[in-house]
């Protein structure tokens, strides 16, 4: 049976040809949403258990109530709503650098967008999460309690050359100080644990992680892993 593919959005962005498109799977019937950047696939609704696992065990590791989480990355909006669904988050605001991606979701094109822009804590913001996370905050604005990131495909697999210096231990530092006192940052990534990019992380952050996130991958056969770096700011 060959599988049908139904465009949804195709868009020219400063990155490349953005696609969102859906198909039917011939095993179970279901609809799978995928997105592709150029050739190359981002996400697929058919893997998710590491995007929500982001979410989880980053606000795991958070502690009190009335929680405001800044998502860089809004993606299918998997790791938003697995955040929402805590009830200690007070607010939650996603920063994505392509509108498209957030126009999906104000026109609810996805299987989670609305439960995620019917929320009255959400805030969908469009902005480039690296520029905003380099600058000084604001001296009267609330630091972060968690920081939630999935953008790159892993500190040294980056989607744009722009996004490599935050992955360095001044990168990571310029980031730390937009949370709050023991705030969280958490990190996914498409490759395995780095030990290389532990230890910059330990350089900066507390209790540092590197959480192996298994799951079964129905195209392989087989079980794939994601990996979710997690540290709390000192």
């Amino acid at each position: 049976m060959i599988a049908r593919f139904e465009e949804l959005d195709w868009q020219q962005t400063r990155m490349g040809e953005l696609m969102l498109r859906r198909r039917t799977d011939p095993e179970t019937g279901d609809m799978i949403y995928e997105v592709k950047l150029e050739d190359e696939y981002l996400m697929s609704s058919l893997f998710t258990v590491a995007e929500e696992e982001l979410a989880t065990l980053g606000l795991a590791a958070c502690t009190g109530d009335e929680l405001s989480v800044l998502v860089g990355g809004l993606g299918l909006g998997y790791t938003a709503v697995t955040a929402l669904a805590d009830a200690r988050v007070a607010r939650l605001e996603v920063i994505d650098a392509l509108p498209a991606v957030i126009d999906w979701h104000e026109r609810e094109l996805l299987p989670v967008s609305a439960q995620l822009v019917r929320d009255a804590r959400t805030t969908l913001t469009h902005d480039d999460f690296f520029a905003v996370v380099r600058q000084e905050p604001d001296a009267d604005a609330r630091r972060r309690d968690a920081i939630l990131l999935d953008v790159d495909h892993s500190p040294r697999h980056t989607l744009d050359p722009s996004h490599a210096d935050l992955y360095t231990e001044a990168g990571l530092t310029a980031l730390a100080r937009h949370l709050a006192d023991r705030g969280v940052f958490a990190l996914w990534s498409d490759d395995p644990p780095d030990g290389d990019f532990m230890k910059i992380l330990a350089a900066v952050f507390d209790d540092t992680r590197a959480h192996v996130v298994d799951f079964d991958n129905r195209l392989t056969g087989g079980v794939s892993s994601n990996t979710v770096y997690v540290g709390v700011r000192r």
